[in-house]
């Protein structure tokens, strides 16, 4: 009833209000509970929105320009056909990038929009969130050379298993309209074949395509931001209320099982990647398996709150799922054959 009344009274708003009625619900719930977390919480997600707002400004202007000047036209047809090279290109792009799981987020939305092929979309998405330049650095000091290498070596073949299985299900028609209604021009199977035309580049000069950039900036702003906001919102909750070191002290221990356990509890559990280093360190040198160590941390790398809630918001509920089953099955070979490696 809410929304109809806010789609009659405010149409822009008509979609948006379930979004910010759970952001309002659970600050007004943090400062019934524990007022200083509320405010904590909205430092933190605008924070956090500022940290990634270069990312985000740069998105929406790239997919407003692309839909304004009909280059998403050219786009969408030069990914038809060549979807295992592009699946490729993503793993290998994702898993050397410098966007982390928030700044990725912005990126995708921009290359959903203007017709990217759902598999190396899926790639890029499952890859990138696990390393960057800079967390290579840090895991090399933290961890050793080793173990930054094969957490490399995790985030790509991750993005390779996630993209050509994503490949496989679509060639099936398992994946027709893989996105929510609204978002983008479909996926792998589900693109919308449109009439290639040739792209207008000084697309200012006229009325209708500086309409067109402003209301495609205009929603997919409104879109980013409040699934955004959200997004920042539960992470600040969850740092908060589940510390970092007993999700970690869970997994403990050698052989196998360990590494299965930390697949488990990496996968729903948030941990900040460079917060993790210095604790999965300590508990390899309290005997923990490194490859438990390693599924640890790709597992909550990949299933981070910000980037699970962006395939939520993008992606219907079947191609969420295969995230996550893509997050767990990855994360668990990745960690077993490090662990087989070492021996």
């Amino acid at each position: 009833m809410t929304e109809i009344v806010l789609e009659r009274r405010w149409p822009r708003l008509g979609r948006l209000d379930r979004v910010w009625i759970a952001v309002v619900a659970i600050l007004a719930a943090l400062a019934v509970v524990d007022a200083d977390q509320a405010v904590a919480g909205v430092r933190f997600t605008g924070f956090a929105l500022r940290e990634v707002a270069p990312w985000l400004v740069l998105s929406i202007a790239i997919a407003a320009a692309a839909a304004a000047t009909g280059a998403d036209n050219l786009i969408a047809r030069a990914f038809r056909g060549r979807e295992p090279v592009m699946i490729v290109t993503a793993a290998l792009f994702g898993g050397l990038s410098p966007f982390c799981s928030c700044g990725v987020i912005p990126l995708i939305a921009a290359l959903l929009a203007m017709g990217v092929p759902l598999a190396p979309v899926m790639a890029f998405w499952l890859a990138s969130p696990v390393m960057d330049p800079a967390m290579f650095v840090l895991t090399v000091g933290a961890l050793g050379v080793d173990f930054a290498v094969a957490k490399t070596l995790a985030a790509v073949g991750l993005g390779l298993l996630g993209g050509f299985g994503v490949l496989a299900l679509s060639r099936g028609g398992w994946l027709a309209d893989p996105l929510r209604d609204g978002i983008g021009d479909g996926g792998c199977g589900g693109a919308k074949v449109r009439t290639p035309k040739p792209p207008v580049w000084a697309f200012w000069h006229e009325p209708a395509r500086r309409a067109k950039f402003a209301t495609e900036a205009w929603r997919s702003g409104l879109f980013l931001g409040k699934w955004l906001t959200l997004a920042f919102l539960l992470e600040s909750v969850m740092l908060a209320y589940v510390p970092a070191e007993l999700v970690a002290s869970a997994v403990g221990g050698g052989g196998v099982v360990p590494v299965v356990v930390a697949t488990l509890v990496g996968v729903p559990a948030y941990l900040n990647g460079y917060a993790a280093l210095p604790l999965v360190s300590g508990l390899i040198e309290q005997g923990m398996a490194p490859g438990a160590g390693l599924a640890f941390l790709v597992a909550g790398g990949v299933s981070s709150i910000p980037a699970a809630i962006a395939v939520w918001a993008l992606a219907r509920t079947k191609v969420f799922a295969l995230y996550l089953g893509f997050a767990f099955t990855g994360s668990m070979l990745a960690g077993l054959v490090f662990q087989l490696a070492i021996r």
